[in-house]
């Protein structure tokens, strides 16, 4: 979400559009102001609070860059702790909610979402955004957005096409994102659909590859 991000964009100097939420959000850093909003549709994101209740888990979701739950668990505790960000304990999720969602997404034990993930999938094909971005969280958006739609916005603002835009990926919902670039790279340690996919690999982020392969890029102009 662009509140948790926001101060690392300010420490960099970066002005330029930021895309968010998996893709269903880009943001101008200077005013906040959502320049694109695709969010969940209300009864669709209510149906999936209820699924995911129903089925055990108290489901993040994020309205307004506000992350809302029913209750605390200890892997809303974790995230919020990860994130550096506050959550609103509101009761009934579905019922409180009024607003189309920009994002939903469930905390699960990594060996049970997996199975969690295929009922979603399974229910709510064509209807939902489903990835992972680490292995405990299930990332749900609407289905006509990703990272590679986000990045897409950004570059027409900017006046680029595709074969004039790299872009860099770890994780399993970076696949759009780096399948839209003209050139897209993946980190080393990447998960594996990302490394299946990439134009190219560069060490990991411990290794600083990503500012490695910049650096390069920005030594090499005349």
């Amino acid at each position: 979400m662009f509140r948790s991000v926001r101060p690392y964009l300010e420490q960099a100097g970066i002005d330029d559009p930021v895309v968010c939420y998996q893709g269903a959000a880009v943001v101008d850093p200077l005013s906040g102001a959502f320049l694109l909003h695709e969010p969940i549709p209300l009864e669709v994101a209510r149906e999936t609070i209820s699924a995911l209740t129903d089925a055990g888990y108290s489901p993040n979701c994020y309205v307004d860059d506000r992350l809302f739950v029913a209750r605390h668990t200890e892997y809303s505790r974790l995230y919020a702790e990860f994130q550096h960000l506050p959550v609103t304990e509101v009761g009934d999720l579905a019922a409180w909610l009024e607003s189309p969602p920009t994002k939903l997404v469930a905390v699960a034990d990594p060996d049970h979402l997996p199975r969690l993930r295929a009922t979603i999938e399974e229910r709510f094909a064509g209807r939902l955004f489903v990835t992972t971005s680490l292995p405990y969280l299930l990332e749900l958006g609407n289905p006509a957005v990703s990272k590679g739609t986000g990045l897409a916005f950004v570059a027409g603002r900017l006046g680029l096409d595709a074969s004039r835009v790299v872009s860099f990926g770890d994780g399993e919902n970076d696949i759009e994102l780096i399948e839209w670039a003209g050139f897209g790279i993946a980190v080393e340690d990447a998960h594996p659909l990302l490394l299946e996919r990439a134009d190219w690999t560069c060490p990991s982020a411990e290794q600083e590859g990503v500012a490695a392969v910049i650096g390069s890029y920005l030594d090499s102009r005349p």
